[in-house]
């Protein structure tokens, strides 16, 4: 059992859903009816557990070479190939009917948008092949957000449009500063993460120009839904952002190693208290 939940990459859902209540409470002007979001969370760590465990499955080759992934259940041969992949397409079948029974047939579509795109865009075709990889197959990580909020109004909106590019600037700068500390483990796997094909120079020029572009998008979503206390508090966390990745892309111009791991550590702050910041606007306003 344990095997089988180290599958689905729970520290990485955890995240997830911090994205997706505040969406909720925000497209429901407070607090959403609690079956709506009690499936929505529930089916939402279904699917992307699902997400997560075909991508073992899918990358079960490298995940052996990696020293970060070598403790996985499949590079531990815990559990069969079939095993997973099984255990994968169920949960995905799973979370799906869940939603689309549940609230309505649009998040279901969408929460399955998202299982297809992680495990067929990025896993299949993105990840080995281009430095853009998390670029764009980050973008499935952004789903939550839009399927947070078409679950309460069976809709969407500008404002999730602006939650999904919150998430979507964010993705990139904190997977490379991850990607940098492993940098001979994606080299050895032949995955070209950008700091495996760019010099440290430009992946750290790339970070501050993707956490630039983070900032903006917190501060775009005010006028289309928010009160004033939500642009206080993100502009204030963008602001310790920029100065951690202003900081990372001094150190690295001066010939420095930096420290990635610092900023990757304060970029899931730094997401988790925008998201929080959304619901207490909402609630406080």
């Amino acid at each position: 059992m344990q095997a089988y939940i180290a599958l689905t990459k729970p520290r990485i859902i955890e995240l997830l859903l911090v994205t997706t209540l505040p969406s909720m409470i925000l497209a429901a002007a407070g607090v959403p009816p609690w079956s709506v979001t009690l499936a929505t969370m529930v089916g939402g760590t279904l699917a992307a557990g699902s997400a997560n465990a075909l991508n073992c499955y899918l990358d079960r080759d490298i995940d052996s070479i990696m020293r970060r992934t070598t403790r996985r259940p499949l590079a531990r041969h815990e559990v069969s190939p079939t095993g997973a992949l099984v255990f994968g397409l169920t949960l995905g079948a799973v979370s799906v009917a869940m939603i689309g029974l549940a609230t309505n047939w649009l998040a279901g579509s969408l929460t399955l948008a998202a299982i297809a795109f992680y495990v067929l865009v990025y896993t299949l075709v993105l990840k080995r092949r281009t430095a853009q990889n998390i670029v764009w197959g980050g973008a499935a990580g952004c789903m939550p957000t839009l399927i947070g909020w078409a679950a309460v109004t069976d809709r969407l909106a500008w404002a999730p449009v602006a939650l999904f590019a919150i998430v979507f600037f964010w993705t990139p700068p904190h997977t490379w500063a991850l990607a940098t500390r492993y940098r001979d483990d994606y080299a050895r796997a032949g995955v070209p993460m950008l700091p495996v094909v760019a010099a440290a120079q430009r992946v750290a020029r790339d970070i501050l120009m993707y956490s630039v572009l983070t900032v903006a998008a917190t501060l775009a979503l005010w006028p289309l839904a928010t009160g004033w206390i939500y642009p206080l508090l993100a502009g204030g966390a963008g602001a310790v952002l920029l100065l951690g990745a202003g900081r990372l892309y001094s150190d690295v111009r001066r010939g420095l190693p930096g420290k990635p791991m610092n900023f990757f550590h304060l970029s899931n702050s730094y997401l988790a208290f925008v998201f929080v910041a959304v619901a207490l606007d909402t609630f406080l306003r």
